[in-house]
């Protein structure tokens, strides 16, 4: 392509936008003269510098959660020519035009790209999703894990709680409470600390409550979707195994 050409070229994108939580959602279009690496997201910091639609009319600049730039916070999830993901690092080139961008309608939306997500972080606490630490004293060094375990620790330790993989996920919706793949994954994660398995089994009941691991409906849209590659749906596999083995306990202490 010459240098004409790539001049002359621009980007068009439709985007569902929404003025506040109770007002309908619409669509407005925009237009972008194309640059090489252009990303979703520096392409709606130049909407929201210059916010001119495609029919000329000035209107508000569009909303949305960026931090990192760099695929860390998880802040900028949003749903890109309908598959969820991170708009940091979705570049141009690899989409289809017209690029429609739409916010994540799991969670309540807020304005535009801007959603609610404290249905994770009210996961995270009922999963205890910490390791516990009595006092703020130096405790020394902690117990040696084995490198199996370690490497597979780090795997889970990735989640960014971007809400990708409630969104791709077909039993997250107003008619369920499935916790989520995520949380699934967090309680795998401290479960396999040598100082939260203290607390394991106060946290793998959590997740044999209403809307737990039971309602997996084990589709795997999570472990695609998820932008850092975590193995979610082994997660899952290996708590409902600890789910199961618990409920035998328990019943076997009766």
């Amino acid at each position: 392509m010459s240098e004409q050409q790539t001049a002359q070229k621009t980007v068009r994108f439709i985007i569902t936008r929404q003025d506040s939580p109770d007002s309908k959602p619409y669509t407005e279009e925009f237009e972008l003269e194309y640059r090489p690496n252009m990303t979703i997201n520096s392409s709606l910091m130049e909407i929201q510098r210059n916010p001119v639609n495609s029919k000329g009319n000035t209107v508000s600049p569009v909303s949305w959660e960026a931090n990192c730039l760099e695929e860390v916070c998880g802040a900028c999830s949003m749903v890109i020519n309908g598959t969820p993901r991170q708009a940091c690092s979705t570049l141009i080139d690899e989409l289809e035009q017209p690029i429609r961008i739409q916010p994540m309608n799991t969670f309540p939306v807020m304005r535009d790209m801007v959603v609610d997500r404290g249905r994770m972080f009210d996961a995270l606490k009922r999963v205890k999703a910490w390791v516990p630490i009595d006092g703020t004293h130096d405790l020394g060094p902690g117990p040696r894990m084995p490198e199996v375990d370690r490497q597979w620790r780090y795997e889970l330790s990735k989640c960014m709680t971007c809400g990708v993989c409630l969104q791709a996920c077909p039993n997250v919706n107003s008619r369920s409470d499935f916790i989520g793949p995520f949380a699934v994954g967090q309680v795998d994660l401290f479960n396999s600390h040598p100082t939260g398995a203290m607390n394991k089994h106060e946290r793998t009941e959590a997740l044999l409550g209403e809307g737990g691991v039971q309602e997996c409906g084990n589709s795997q849209n999570c472990v695609q979707a998820c932008p850092k590659g975590i193995p979610l749906t082994t997660a899952i596999a290996r708590m409902n195994r600890e789910g199961t083995k618990q409920i035998f306990r328990k019943w076997l202490s009766v």
